[in-house]
């Protein structure tokens, strides 16, 4: 019997089906096309696409490509609703974990669990992190959400995503590293020629991040009442456009959470080091002279501009090798001041305060290592009971 067709296109035959699906602003009818081998299965694919849109689905969802769609959520989308620091993030992940690779150019209805897991299992076998595909999975997790409130598709295919390596991580402790009291002992003593002396011991008394400290501004510094003004953070951020091009700008944002804006208290012993930068600080503007941009930053660069990163660890990493001291990350610093927090009694919920976590769990988390010695000394308390 011979195929039953109504339909050639660049000589191929096909049968064709077409449906009206609604009508444009002029009131003319919109009329979409379905083709197949046969005329049932030209039927079976208009019949699965009026499904769709019965149980909600937007009336393009079948043409829409999985990338295309994500980079044009990306930029469309999230460019203006999240900080320019989390946008940069956003992009490296689009560029290295989902651009030019084997779904990119998959429907999004088509778009299944299934590839998406074999894609994850794909780039933890080529060395990615588990890490990283659980933050690429997060991502995704908010896109689909998005196209699902956009009638795109009817079930988010992330949500029983398992991430690869992700027992081996959990069974993993991340140690992390401090400064010991002789190692505390030559930053106050032997770095005090540094630019970096005031910097440290600030990092060392309050506990702040390095993006809140490079923020600080004269204003936010109570000397009267011993307390600093956590209200803003800086970062230098690749603000990156569509069309590939982008430009690198030091910005002032919000800090990471809610919870890191804080008053922290300032020990005593720091006022006289913060006053003595002061008064260096006042002696680099005399010398700099005109090439001085008054920032009112407290840790800025010798010309008042916003200081470098790059060239704070640089620095940092020759002060450290200068007064013999095994090379630890700046973050070390703020580890260093809650850990010896911990060890003078202060609570989990106060330190969590101090640090700005936006979750106690993460404060315990993070400081499990002077967690056993609290519980040995909370229990010592009790002897009195018994003797």
């Amino acid at each position: 019997m011979a195929r039953k067709i109504n339909y050639k296109k660049n000589g191929k035959e096909y049968f064709r089906v077409t449906v009206s699906i609604g009508r444009d602003s002029n009131g003319k009818l919109i009329r979409k096309e379905f083709y197949g081998k046969s005329k049932k299965e030209a039927e079976n694919k208009r019949d699965e696409y009026l499904s769709g849109i019965k149980n909600g689905l937007n009336i393009d969802f079948s043409n829409c490509e999985f990338g295309k769609t994500f980079f044009n959520w990306l930029f469309e989308v999230m460019k203006v609703k999240v900080k320019p620091s989390s946008f940069q993030k956003y992009e490296g992940i689009y560029r290295n974990y989902l651009k030019d690779t084997q779904i990119y150019g998959i429907k999004l209805k088509e778009l299944k669990t299934l590839q998406l897991q074999r894609h994850y299992n794909n780039l933890f076998k080529n060395g990615k992190s588990s890490n990283s595909i659980k933050t690429l999975n997060k991502l995704l997790k908010t896109f689909f959400n998005y196209t699902i409130d956009e009638g795109y598709i009817l079930k988010n295919p992330c949500l029983k995503i398992a991430i690869p390596g992700a027992n081996e991580l959990k069974q993993k402790h991340k140690e992390i590293e401090i400064f010991t009291d002789g190692e505390i002992y030559k930053l106050r003593t032997e770095t005090r020629d540094s630019r970096l002396h005031a910097l440290i011991l600030m990092a060392l008394g309050t506990g702040l991040r390095q993006g809140e400290l490079l923020a600080l501004t004269w204003d936010d510094i109570d000397m009267g009442n011993k307390e600093v003004t956590v209200n803003k953070s800086i970062k230098r951020v690749k603000i990156i456009n569509a069309d590939g091009t982008y430009e690198y700008k030091f910005l002032v944002q919000t800090p990471k959470t809610k919870n890191s804006i804080r008053n922290v208290p300032i020990p005593s012993s720091l006022t006289p080091v913060l006053k003595s930068h002061a008064r260096k600080q006042l002696l680099e503007k005399v010398k700099a002279g005109p090439a001085y941009n008054e920032n009112n930053l407290v840790f800025p660069n010798i010309f008042g501009n916003p200081t470098s990163v790059k060239n704070l660890f640089k620095s940092y990493k020759s002060l450290l090798k200068k007064v013999e001291i095994k090379h630890k990350k700046f973050h070390s610093l703020r580890h260093t001041y809650a850990t010896k927090l911990f060890e003078k009694g202060v609570s989990l919920k106060t330190v969590q305060i101090l640090l700005g976590h936006s979750d106690i769990s993460i404060t315990a988390d993070i400081y499990t290592h002077v967690m056993p010695k609290e519980k040995i000394n909370a229990v010592e308390k009790l002897n009195d009971l018994f003797g």
